[in-house]
């Protein structure tokens, strides 16, 4: 079974509307498909005084490492892999133009220990782990901050079709513990209470959390 993945661009800049609605003239919304290649390349010019990127398109594929088919991996890497990098690498210059900023990468708690059932999205997002360290040491001397961020399950569309049994964090809380730890300079933010209990786990015996998120 494969496919839980985020509304269409266009969909998505609709529902903006009472966003933009607040500052008409600073909130500009974009339609981006960050599998497209093309479009994250046109963005410097379209976006020249950026100093904050927030990565948080992302996909999950149901299915094993024996189950999940080629596409579906492909798909998961396209987006929550690739699609971080490459917005990185677009507006890195950009930012270090505008005296630099910060870029925040959403992974997920399944990045430090794999859920089987959905083998590709726990594999791009620790993929998108360790690229998100490497990243953060390249872009230090820029005066540019990159920050992890691990949640866990959020009350959102695709936790609500992907069945997910653990209570559910609102994304009003999820985004303000974001913002919280920007300013705070937590290169790691764990932003609701699951996230954060899972991580304390795993730093005292990360076989154990390895173990109970396989069962």
């Amino acid at each position: 079974m494969e496919g839980l993945d985020q509304r269409p661009a266009e969909s998505a800049v609709g529902s903006l509307e009472p966003v933009v609605a607040l500052d008409p003239k600073r909130v500009i919304p974009l339609a981006l498909d960050v599998a497209i290649r093309e479009q994250i390349a046109a963005l410097p010019k379209q976006v020249p005084d950026v100093r904050l990127l927030i990565n948080n398109a992302g996909v999950l594929d149901f299915g094993s490492a024996f189950d999940v088919s080629l596409d579906a991996l492909d798909r998961n890497l396209a987006v929550n892999f690739y699609g971080p990098l490459l917005m990185a690498r677009a507006l890195a210059p950009v930012m270090e133009t505008n005296g630099g900023g910060a870029i925040v990468n959403l992974l997920s708690i399944v990045a430090m220990a794999s859920r089987p059932a959905v083998a590709s999205y726990s594999a791009s997002k620790a993929a998108s782990w360790s690229m998100t360290q490497s990243l953060r040491a390249s872009l230090d001397s820029r005066g540019i901050a990159v920050h992890s961020v691990f949640p866990g399950p959020i009350d959102t569309e695709m936790a609500t079709a992907a069945a997910i049994p653990q209570a559910k964090t609102s994304p009003a809380d999820v985004a303000d513990a974001i913002l919280d730890g920007i300013a705070a300079g937590e290169e790691d933010i764990f932003p609701d209470p699951w996230s954060a209990s899972v991580y304390e786990a795993w730093r005292t015996d990360h076989k154990a959390v390895e173990r109970q998120l396989a069962a």
